[in-house]
């Protein structure tokens, strides 16, 4: 999503092969584990696009009976069922042991269900990938979750952390401001609108003095508030380049409106085409006219804070977690590992299993992820936005995902809330 952009690979972050390691010495070594511990312990606006049903998943597993008579557990947004493990198609094939830095950050603010475990699984870092799976199929049981209606097909969409080329200072090239909360937010709601924050002198004046920094684009500016969150490779008064993380503040309280629904309702774009490097495409051949009718239809404004980044230990953040944005968890987002959900079907910090396809290849896309964030369009069971990462292989992953959707919940047994 962004436009001045490098993303990191999200795609990349696939799981394609599983690491070997020896059943027997995992197994003995998780008895010890168990036993030995004891107990222990985003307003993100919606994606662009026109979201709309998907097809069923193909290449799936044949069902099989449930291997546990688990209960089902009714949730305000969707109902679970309590399967077996081999209902998860490809749970042998994932590299599970990856999950655990994601993990470990979602235990920093488990729900009440899963304080103790979340104590124990704090306490090691899985050997292999087999030891991984060993510890959760003893620890959780599997449900599959569905809608009211009994419905188990979904949809998965993307997202991704955009990195945009600033300057702290207005310059030749980067004169488009990104703002900080102006001081009387609060005492006007609505605020005023993306239209009238461009054009009336009064609501502009609202904004003077809260520039973080500025960007080339306001396709650039544009990414930004519709993913969230971004990082800003900067150049400093004194000319010194660093890379700071924007995080969402507040928005203006206004309606958020889809630019990808507003251009296939002008004809610009076709539904099925509405991905975010279209859009990106479409406005920079734009007139100045036009880009601005495409903006303003979306009347909701992002403020943004700024924000340190953690540094990276042999790929993670220093601080043992994943090194995106915050999501609604409150967490830090793990690339790959972290999806956005509907908390009313999916309480944060659930493990979930997801059955869909990848955007570009539509090869398989099976594995283990955590539930850490929402959005504004993230509504309904059998719904995720997967979180991508940083870098242009992200933001074209996340850019042309649409993806049908099955997917499972792992919750401690013996758990009903």
């Amino acid at each position: 999503m962004n436009t001045s952009s490098n993303k990191a690979p999200r795609a990349s972050n696939r799981i394609n092969h599983m690491r070997s390691g020896p059943r027997s010495a995992a197994a003995a070594i998780l008895g010890i584990v168990l036993a030995g511990c004891g107990v222990l312990p985003s307003d993100r606006p919606a994606p662009v696009g026109d979201a709309r049903p998907a097809p069923p998943v193909v290449d799936r597993a044949p069902a099989t009976p449930p291997s546990s008579a688990g209960p089902v557990i009714e949730r305000p947004g969707a109902r679970w069922v309590a399967v077996g493990w081999a209902d998860l198609p490809g749970w042998t094939t994932d590299r599970s042991a990856e999950l655990w830095p994601a993990l470990r950050a979602g235990c920093a603010k488990p729900a009440p269900a899963w304080a103790e475990l979340c104590q124990r699984a704090a306490r090691f870092t899985p050997a292999d990938d087999g030891f991984a799976r060993e510890f959760l199929q003893q620890e959780l049981q599997p449900y599959r979750i569905e809608a009211r209606d009994g419905s188990t097909q979904g949809l998965a969409t993307g997202y991704f952390e955009p990195l945009v080329t600033a300057s702290r200072r207005p310059r030749p090239g980067f004169t488009v401001p990104l703002h900080r909360p102006p001081p009387d937010l609060g005492e006007r709601k609505p605020y005023w609108t993306r239209q009238q924050l461009d054009t009336l002198p009064a609501a502009r004046e609202k904004l003077r003095g809260q520039e973080i920094a500025y960007v080339a684009s306001p396709l650039d500016l544009l990414v930004l508030q519709i993913q969230g969150s971004g990082r800003l490779r900067i150049t400093e008064p004194d000319g010194s380049e660093r890379t700071v993380r924007v995080a969402f503040a507040a928005h203006n309280d206004q309606p958020y409106r889809s630019v990808g629904r507003w251009l296939i309702d002008q004809g610009e774009l076709r539904a099925d085409g509405a991905s975010w490097p279209a859009i990106r495409d479409w406005g920079q051949r734009a007139s100045p006219q036009r880009l601005n009718e495409m903006l303003w239809s979306n009347p909701r404004v992002v403020f943004f804070r700024e924000e340190a980044i953690a540094p990276e230990v042999n790929g993670h953040s220093s601080n043992g977690s994943g090194n995106g944005p915050k999501g609604a968890q409150g967490v830090p987002l793990t690339p790959g590992r972290s999806v956005a959900v509907d908390p009313s079907a999916v309480p944060y910090g659930t493990p979930l299993w997801l059955d869909t396809t990848e955007p570009l290849s539509s090869a398989p896309l099976r594995r283990l992820v955590m539930a850490q964030d929402t959005g504004g369009a993230i509504t309904g069971a059998v719904r995720i936005d997967y979180f991508w990462g940083t870098g242009e292989v992200a933001e074209q992953q996340a850019g042309r995902m649409k993806q049908p959707l099955r997917l499972w919940a792992l919750w401690p047994k013996g758990r009903g809330d």
